[in-house]
C-alpha cells in the first residue's frame, strides 16, 4: 500500500485485467495480445517476454472464427431425455465449445479434461477448419493413411516427435479450446487438466497466458504407483493435474481447497463404540481379540472383567490407532477421547517465530489441581491473553498431571474433519471393472473413483461440470455415482468426437455413450439391492450431435450473375431442409443463449419454452393467435417468415401488438 488514491487509469486497468487477464504480461498491458484477443491486427512481432510458437497467430484466428453449426437431439441414444439435465454431445470439441458460448457463458463451475498427451504416438485434431461444407468435410475425413490416421488434410494426424513443429502442433490444438473453455467458467470456477511430462511445461505457460498467472491454483502430482515399463530415462510413475481458477479471489469467497481427512470418520466410529463402556463392566479389547483368535469361551474372560475408566478406554483407543497400518502420522495424532466422548489431539502452544513474543504472551497458566504455575515456552505463548482466556473457558487447553508439564491446545477431530488438498495424490492402477466385465477395449481409462474424488474437492452439489475430451465417459460415470444420495445432483456436459475405432464399437463416442448408460444401470441395481433412494428421473443423459445449421448459409465468393441468381433462389425460404420443428427451436434457443435443458411444449399450434418462456411460431399463423400470445406474454417471440405465408399485414399486426406489451419479436 503506497498511500495514494486510486486513479481512473488504475481502476480501468484493473477492470480490464479481470475481464482479459490473457492480455497482460508481467503486470502490464501486452498491446499485441490485446489486439489479438479482440480479433484485430494479429501479429506477434516484437521480441519481449511472451510465449510464442509457429502458428500462434493462426490459432487466434481459429478461435475468433464463428461457427454456424448447431446441435441436434438424438432421443434414441438418450436415457430419460425429457427429465435429465446431464448432456452428452457427439462432435468436434472446438466447434461444440463455440456453439455453447451463448447458452453456457459463465455457468460451468468445473472443467475437467484429459487431452492428448502429445507422446509422439497419439493423434489429435489438427488443423482446424470451419469454412468447408458438409460434403467437403465428409470427403476430407474419409481419407486415411496406411496406419489408420487421416491424411494431413484430414482431421487426425499422428504428431511424431520427428515433426519440426511437434510442440507447436499441440499448442495450436489446445490454445483455442482452452481460450473458449475459459468463457464458460463462472467467476468462481476452476479448470483441471491431466497431462504427463511431454507437455507439462507448455501447458502451464499457455494456461498462465489465458487465465492469468495470478489464477494458477498449482499442480497436483498424481502418483500412479507403477513406473513406466518402457522408459529409456527415469521411469516416471506419476502424471500431473494442472489447475487454474477463472478468478482466484472469487473462488475463495465461496470455496476452500480442502478435502475430507481420509480416515477421520473411521476414527470417530471407533470412538463411538468404545466410549459407551465408560463406567461399565467389560473386558479390554486386546483380551477380546486374543480370545477370538484362540476360540476361548466367554467364561475364560470373566476374571478379567473390570469397571472401565476413561483411562482404560483411552488405552484401548490408542492401541487401536497404532495398529492401523494405513493411517498417516497426522491421523494417528488423534488418539485421545475426552470426558464427552470427543476424539482430540494436543498441539504445542509455543510462539512459532524466532523473534520473542510481546510481554502479554508470557503470562503463566495455573494448573487446575495443584494451583501452581505451569512452565511458559521460552519465546512465549502462541496466543494473546484474550485468546488464552477463551481457550480456558471452552476447556480447549490440556494440562498435565501436575504443573511440571507445559499445557497444550486441544483440537477436536469433529471440528477438523477437513485438510488442505496436498500437492501429491496417490491412486494406483485402475478401479474400473466395467470394461473387463463388458469386454470393452479402451486404452488407459482414468480410474473413475479417482475422478470422483477430484470432483468432490473442487465442486459442490448442483454444479455443472464440463469435459470436452470425454473419451470413454469417466467423468459422467463418476458424477452418476456421486449423485446417488443427493437432492441437488451435479450435472455433466461431456463432448466426444465421433472418432473411429477398430474395436467392438464403431466410434469412441458410441463407446462413451454405452458406458454412461451401463454405469447408470449399475447404479440403479446397487440401489435396488440396498433399498436406497435415487432420483432416477433426473439422471441419465440427453444425447446430441453437432450438425450443420437448419438455416441456409449465404455462400461467399460469388463471382458470376448465374451464381448470384442461384443463391437468391435458394434463399426464398430460410430453412435449409425439410423442417424438423424441434431441431429448429433448439437451434434458436442455443443462439438466444438458452440452455439445452429448456423444455418446449405445443400450445395453440405454437411452441412455448419453459422456464425461460420463449414462444416460437413455426407453423401457419392465424390472426386470432395474436390474442393468445398477449395472454401468455412470453419473454420473447421468434417466428419463421414462412409461417405468415407472405401476409405482411399479419406480421406487422403481430409486431405492433407485441410492441404494446414490450415483448421483443424477431423473424427468420
Amino acid at each position: 500500500m503506497d498511500g495514494k488514491s486510486l486513479t481512473p487509469q488504475e481502476e480501468k486497468l484493473q477492470q480490464l485485467k479481470e475481464i482479459l487477464p490473457e492480455a497482460f504480461a508481467e503486470g502490464k498491458v501486452d498491446w499485441e495480445k490485446l489486439k489479438a484477443t479482440l480479433g484485430e491486427d494479429i501479429n506477434f512481432a516484437n521480441e519481449r517476454y511472451v510465449l510464442n510458437w509457429a502458428g500462434k497467430s493462426e490459432a487466434f484466428k481459429v478461435l475468433q472464427a464463428p461457427t454456424t453449426k448447431t446441435l441436434v437431439p438424438d432421443k434414441k441414444e438418450s436415457v430419460n431425455f425429457d427429465e435429465t439435465e446431464n448432456i452428452f454431445i457427439e462432435g468436434e470439441n472446438l466447434e461444440v465449445l463455440k456453439v455453447l458460448q451463448k447458452s453456457y457463458f459463465g455457468k460451468v463451475k468445473m472443467i475437467y479434461i484429459d487431452p492428448p498427451y502429445n507422446t509422439g504416438n497419439d493423434s489429435f485434431i489438427y488443423p482446424d477448419k470451419f469454412s468447408e461444407t458438409k460434403a467437403e468435410y465428409e470427403k476430407r475425413v474419409g481419407d486415411k493413411d496406411e496406419e489408420g490416421y487421416l491424411t494431413k488434410d484430414g482431421m487426425f494426424r499422428k504428431n511424431s516427435k520427428e515433426n519440426g513443429q511437434y510442440h507447436s502442433n499441440w499448442l495450436n490444438m489446445m490454445y483455442p479450446r482452452l481460450f473458449l473453455a475459459k468463457n464458460l467458467l463462472c467467476q468462481n470456477g476452476i479448470i483441471l487438466i491431466h497431462i504427463d511430462e511431454n507437455e507439462i511445461n507448455n501447458l502451464e505457460l499457455i494456461c498462465s497466458e489465458i487465465f492469468g498467472e495470478e489464477n494458477n491454483m498449482g499442480t497436483i502430482i498424481w502418483d500412479k504407483g507403477n513406473p513406466k515399463g518402457d522408459s529409456k530415462s527415469i521411469a516416471s510413475q506419476h502424471e500431473y493435474i494442472v489447475g487454474f481458477f477463472k478468478n482466484k479471489e472469487a473462488f475463495f469467497q465461496s470455496n476452500t481447497l480442502e478435502k475430507p481427512k481420509k480416515n477421520a470418520q473411521k476414527i470417530l466410529n471407533k470412538a463411538s463404540k468404545l466410549f459407551p463402556k465408560l463406567g461399565k463392566i467389560s473386558v479390554p479389547d486386546e483380551l477380546l481379540r486374543g480370545a477370538k483368535k484362540y476360540n476361548l469361551s466367554k467364561e475364560t474372560l470373566k476374571p478379567f472383567e473390570k469397571d472401565f475408566t476413561l483411562r482404560d478406554i483411552n488405552q484401548d483407543f490408542y492401541r487401536w490407532i497404532q495398529d492401523q497400518k494405513s493411517f498417516s502420522g497426522g491421523e494417528k495424532a488423534y488418539n485421545k477421547i475426552d470426558k464427552k466422548g470427543d476424539v482430540y489431539r494436543t498441539v504445542s502452544m509455543a510462539w512459532p517465530n524466532k523473534k520473542k513474543a510481546p510481554d502479554e504472551y508470557f503470562i503463566p497458566l495455573v494448573h487446575p489441581i495443584t494451583k501452581k504455575e505451569c512452565p511458559v515456552p521460552s519465546r512465549g505463548w502462541r496466543y494473546p491473553l484474550d485468546t488464552m482466556k477463551e481457550l480456558l473457558k471452552n476447556n480447549n487447553i490440556i494440562f498435565g498431571e501436575d504443573e511440571n508439564k507445559q499445557p497444550e491446545r486441544k483440537y477436536l477431530l469433529k471440528e477438523n474433519m477437513m485438510e488442505n488438498i496436498p500437492s501429491i495424490l496417490f491412486f494406483g492402477g485402475s478401479d474400473d471393472k466395467l470394461f473387463s466385465e463388458l469386454s470393452i477395449s479402451f486404452e488407459n481409462p482414468k480410474p473413475y473413483s479417482f475422478v470422483k474424488e477430484l470432483v468432490t474437492y473442487f465442486s459442490s452439489e448442483n454444479d455443472i461440470i464440463l469435459d470436452f475430451f470425454a473419451g470413454s465417459g469417466t467423468l459422467a460415470h463418476a458424477i452418476l455415482d456421486l449423485n446417488v444420495n443427493t437432492d441437488s445432483p451435479r450435472k455433466f456436459i461431456c463432448v466426444q468426437l465421433d472418432e473411429k475405432t477398430n474395436g467392438e464399437f464403431e466410434s469412441i463416442a458410441k463407446l462413451s455413450r454405452k458406458r454412461i448408460e451401463l454405469s447408470y444401470t449399475r447404479v440403479l441395481e446397487k440401489l435396488e439391492e440396498s433399498k436406497k433412494e435415487f432420483f432416477e428421473e433426473t439422471q441419465g443423459f440427453k444425447s446430441f450431435s453437432l450438425s450443420p445449421s437448419n438455416f441456409k448459409q449465404w455462400q461467399p465468393n460469388i463471382k458470376t450473375k448465374e451464381q448470384l441468381e442461384k443463391q437468391m433462389n435458394i434463399f426464398k425460404t430460410s430453412i435449409s431442409t425439410e423442417i424438423n420443428e424441434e431441431n429448429v427451436i433448439l437451434e434458436l434457443l442455443l443462439k438466444s443463449g438458452i440452455s439445452l435443458n429448456e423444455k418446449i411444449s405445443l400450445h395453440n399450434n405454437m411452441w412455448v419454452s419453459s422456464p425461460c418462456n420463449y414462444l416460437f411460431i413455426t407453423r401457419k399463423f392465424e390472426e386470432e393467435q395474436i390474442d393468445i400470445i398477449k395472454e401468455i406474454k412470453p419473454h420473447k417471440v421468434l417466428a419463421l417468415d414462412s409461417s405468415f405465408e407472405n401476409k405482411d399485414v399479419l406480421r406487422t399486426n403481430l409486431a405492433l401488438s407485441l410492441k404494446d406489451i414490450n415483448v421483443p419479436f424477431k423473424t427468420f
